[in-house]
């Protein structure tokens, strides 16, 4: 499929949270026509009227060209929608959005995730819930939301199938301080993504238990050997992982607490009870719900993932920390390739 140049003026997105509100944010300053649909009647209400997101990213002013919609029939002239909804829930929204969708319209998926019931890729979560040849690309690399949203420099990874789409998607989206590099690498560019929360986790018990600089700096280099198979397994390239989507990423998510990810596990860490952070917060920490569903996909396709096999015992198997650290410390040493 050939496409025409600047084909995608009008921009939808769909989920106000603060990654939302920041893409919303980053199109607008690439000077596309925005409009943002929330979920929330409270969130559109504040964007609206305040021209701020104050639950979920307070103290970041909204212009007043940035239009908000609380119906996903309002984002039916739109030319792309980047699909920012929290990832176990991005096929119910698809098949809300698919109904209005503009035919030929490419979803973007900017959320980062594993499906727990079916293990699927959002890339085929949010096909399968799409009308028939919609397509579909990912966007994904190491990005804080507020770092966006204050039009920071950022670089991202936006892969596509179809290479003449996702060069226009490139050009549609990039400006001076958002930069996405073109990958064709759909199923590498998202394992990276997915796979780095749940070793973000990992990184934050590390944080909290204080066990040291080293013992981070190890996780996160064995975690991206484990992000690597699993992508091999899946067909993706080992190449796409040492790029933005995959080290760049896992760089990021691991070494910052600014990470909901890594706080979450830094929390763990210091003796917190997993229920009580969860309720203490607003925002979806992905790398919970992806770390039964990593494991899960790993196990069926028999490729060796002890750290996320680790975090998945820790949060929904009743695991100690101290034992599971104590197991993997117990591992046979083995060569480094491997």
């Amino acid at each position: 499929m050939t496409t025409p140049a600047s084909p995608f003026q009008r921009i939808g997105v769909v989920g106000g949270g603060a990654w939302g509100t920041a893409l919303a944010l980053a199109a607008l300053r690439a000077g596309r026509d925005t409009r943002l649909w929330a979920r929330e009647p409270a969130v559109v209400e504040a964007m609206t009227l305040h021209r701020e997101n104050r639950d979920y990213l307070p103290g970041v002013a909204l212009p007043a060209d940035l239009s908000v919609t609380g119906d996903l029939a309002g984002l039916a002239d739109r030319d792309a929608v980047l699909l920012v909804s929290p990832a176990q829930h991005a096929r119910g929204v698809c098949a809300r959005l698919a109904p209005v969708l503009k035919p030929g319209a490419p979803v973007i998926v900017c959320a980062k995730g594993i499906e727990l019931d079916s293990f699927a890729l959002m890339s085929d979560a949010v096909a399968a819930a799409l009308p028939a040849g919609t397509p579909v690309a990912i966007l994904s690399g190491p990005t804080f939301a507020i770092e966006v949203a204050r039009g920071l420099p950022t670089a991202v990874t936006l892969a596509c199938a179809d290479r003449d789409i996702g060069a226009a998607l490139v050009e549609a989206l990039g400006s001076r301080t958002f930069r996405p590099y073109r990958s064709d690498d759909v199923v590498g560019s998202q394992i990276g993504g997915a796979v780095k929360n749940v070793l973000a986790i990992a990184c934050g018990v590390v944080e909290g238990r204080r066990l040291g600089d080293n013992a981070r700096a190890a996780l996160i280099t064995r975690g991206l050997a484990e992000i690597t198979r699993l992508a091999l397994a899946l067909g993706g390239r080992a190449e796409t992982l040492m790029g933005l989507s995959g080290l760049g990423d896992l760089t990021l998510t691991c070494s910052s607490l600014q990470s909901r990810n890594m706080s979450l596990g830094a929390a763990l860490g210091e003796g917190q009870a997993l229920a009580d952070i969860l309720a203490a917060r607003r925002s979806v920490a992905e790398g919970v719900y992806t770390a039964a569903a990593v494991t899960g996909l790993a196990r069926r396709l028999g490729v060796d993932m002890p750290i996320c096999a680790a975090v998945d015992a820790i949060l929904n198997r009743g695991a100690g920390l101290d034992e599971t650290i104590d197991g993997l410390l117990a591992r046979p040493f083995r060569g480094e390739g491997v």
